[in-house]
């Protein structure tokens, strides 16, 4: 399938071209059902930044962290709505970078499916990484041993049917699912019966009595923003299904609707009865608050529990990015922004190409991590945060464009409109323009700042020999 450009000069292109631009051709197979998408939304908003990094948030923000975490809920949802709209207007594999190619330009859809692949790619690498250390805690494995063999079995689970990934990640996100679940309902439990060694202090009053509820004030607040929405990446990962999935214009609204009760569920309700169990002042920055708090209340499993739970958010981490970076590297070669040969594809469907071409990346990195550990790796993953966010940009000005033309009837309208648009849109790109601003404020996360202009002229360059040798191809034809 080549990309539908829109020629904005002329008001768009017509609603029956439309109409026909949808994922057939493609050559994917739609074996996704209803429950694994579910599951796939689901454990996309719960990984690794929850379950450590909430440590470091805490220490920052003290129990106002979670108003930092509901109100970044509300901008992901506002988020995923406006992908929504996008995703019933024409559901396609490429997704966000289909849509960035079709209502902003060809650049923008080139620059975003590199940069997304991108983001993928290292976070897979450091997930994997991850991984391979977390097993460390039951056995005397070399690290490299485990990061090689999690690959390969990932890798082959990728390569042998999108049922199976879908089948995999459902699992994944089972584990994580119940483990905050269960953490919950531990909470509730010493709240209420006054069980465990935090019985006869566990008290809702621990939200305001320690320094108030802003203890390091509104800045301390502010300043987590960038780990807040660093923990929701990966949400959107539900829109790169959309060609895959066997019903997508029923399965994708209903797990799109589930967002809030996510959030409110897995982040905030977890939050306010951690915090409510355990004074916020006993957290430790780099240290799981599920590990700590298992501690405080005298559970000596905690740290393997958690161990467990961590290791499984890693590899579900790192089994997204294969599937993603593939799917990711067939579309731009579909539009030819990528070479050729990632559109090959395996007898089930999937990109055989480009999810051994990224595997084969994320082994490398993972070697030059393990013989290099320092924090030139770390401002590595710290752009890729940048790389994420990059692509929730495109979604709300692809929507913002493509609402103005369907609005205008030029384009059909969307059967599962963003509710608020564009204001919420607008809302959203303001919020992320202020987490980006305290990224440059804070000394530890200001270096992928840098080297985002860096990685845009490379791409940039990229662009313009590509174009030069293809002249007559329109996915680089000027908008």
């Amino acid at each position: 399938m080549t990309s539908a450009q829109v020629d904005h000069g002329q008001g768009g292109r017509r609603a029956a071209e439309v109409a026909d631009a949808g994922p057939a051709g493609e050559g994917y197979q739609r074996a996704l059902g209803s429950r694994q998408i579910q599951m796939i939304a689901i454990g996309g908003a719960i990984g690794t930044g929850l379950f450590l990094g909430a440590g470091k948030a805490i220490s920052k923000a003290g129990p106002s962290l979670i108003l930092a975490y509901a109100v970044a809920g509300l901008v992901i949802f506002f988020i995923m709505r406006a992908l929504g709209e996008l995703l019933m207007y024409r559901p396609v594999s490429g997704s966000f970078s289909e849509y960035a190619r079709e209502f902003i330009g060809p650049f923008a859809g080139f620059v975003t499916g590199w940069t997304y692949w991108l983001f993928w790619v290292v976070t897979g690498i450091t997930e994997v990484t991850a991984a391979a250390q977390y097993m460390t805690f039951w056995f005397s494995i070399p690290p490299w041993v485990s990061a090689l063999i999690f690959t390969i079995i990932l890798y082959g689970v990728n390569l042998i049917s999108v049922k199976l990934f879908g089948e995999l990640e459902f699992w994944f996100s089972m584990v994580k699912v119940t483990a905050i679940v269960g953490m919950i309902l531990i909470c509730a439990g010493i709240l209420t019966l006054g069980f465990s060694d935090a019985g006869d202090t566990a008290s809702v009053t621990h939200l305001w009595a320690d320094g108030g509820f802003f203890p390091h004030g509104i800045k301390g607040t502010l300043m987590t923003l960038q780990i807040v929405m660093f923990a929701f990446l990966a949400v959107e990962l539900v829109g790169v299904t959309a060609g895959e999935s066997k019903d997508p214009k029923t399965v994708l609204p209903k797990a799109i609707n589930t967002v809030p009760w996510r959030i409110a569920v897995f982040y905030v309700g977890a939050l306010v009865m951690i915090l409510s169990v355990v004074p916020w002042t006993a957290f430790s920055p780099g240290v799981s608050p599920f590990v700590e708090a298992f501690d405080k209340m005298g559970l000596g499993l905690g740290a393997g529990i958690v161990n467990f739970v961590v290791l499984t958010a890693a590899l579900s981490s790192c089994n997204s990015g294969m599937y993603s970076t593939g799917r990711m590297l067939r579309d731009l070669a579909l539009n030819g922004q990528g070479p050729k040969l990632f559109t090959r594809l395996t007898r089930s469907g999937t990109p055989l190409v480009g999810t051994t071409f990224s595997a084969a990346l994320m082994l490398v990195g993972v070697w030059i991590n393990y013989q290099w550990p320092g924090d030139a790796f770390t401002y590595v993953v710290s752009f890729a945060t940048i790389s994420g966010m990059w692509a929730w940009i495109m979604i709300l000005v692809s929507q913002l464009r493509y609402r103005r033309l369907a609005d205008r009837g030029v384009l059909p309208q969307s059967a599962f409109r963003a509710p608020g648009a564009p204001y919420t849109s607008v809302f959203a790109l303001a919020f992320i323009a202020v987490v980006v601003v305290m990224m440059g404020i804070d000394k530890d996360t200001r270096i992928s700042l840098y080297c985002a202009p860096l990685w845009a002229a490379l791409l940039g360059v990229s662009y313009l020999v590509l174009r030069a040798r293809n002249p007559e191809n329109k996915a680089f034809a000027k908008s």
